[in-house]
């Protein structure tokens, strides 16, 4: 059996050959403080979109993200993201999403659920709370922002829908 050797002393380390470590420091992981999030971004009546990840700050080029808050007893106009695919992830409160051509559908989540939007969904986000700020983190497909909000005449009376996994649908483990 041959033995394969690699000497990795001084010179022979090629993964940091002269210059990697200037263009690693400045093209490298970014850390966005909380408190530094861009308001700059679109915006939907109803709720504080704040941009931390996307292409203006850090070059991102396949996805956004941010945090967004709506009041207590606050809900977003009807909108969609048009292409971009949107995940959303309840940090505190209550989300009642409601979506469809006439925002006839609906379904809750809470902190620590994950919510799921496709392509062109008119949706529209509500904060189901009285008294708590809903607050959520937000990911989307690209690095571009993307809100076409929508005159849409909503259901009085929208059908609950009840989210199945599809990997378990009969709601087993």
């Amino acid at each position: 059996m041959s033995e394969h050797h690699h000497e990795h002393g001084p010179g022979h380390d090629h993964a940091h050959e002269p210059g990697h470590e200037e263009k690693w420091k400045h093209d490298g992981v970014r850390v966005i403080p909380g408190g530094q999030l861009d308001a700059n971004t679109a915006q939907t009546p109803g709720m504080d979109r704040r941009a931390a990840i996307n292409f203006a700050r850090v070059g991102a080029q396949k996805l956004w993200a941010g945090t967004v808050s709506i009041h207590a007893n606050a809900k977003t106009g009807a909108h969609h993201h048009g292409h971009l695919e949107s995940v959303i992830y309840v940090v505190k409160g209550r989300a009642r999403m409601r979506w469809g051509e006439h925002l006839e559908f609906t379904a809750e989540a809470g902190p620590g659920d994950f919510i799921y939007v496709p392509p062109y969904v008119p949706h529209q986000e509500i904060n189901a709370s009285a008294t708590e700020t809903l607050e959520c983190v937000l990911c989307r497909s690209d690095g571009e922002a993307v809100a076409i909000n929508l005159d849409i005449a909503p259901v009085e009376q929208p059908e609950q829908v009840l989210w199945v996994d599809p990997t378990h649908p009969h709601g087993g483990v």
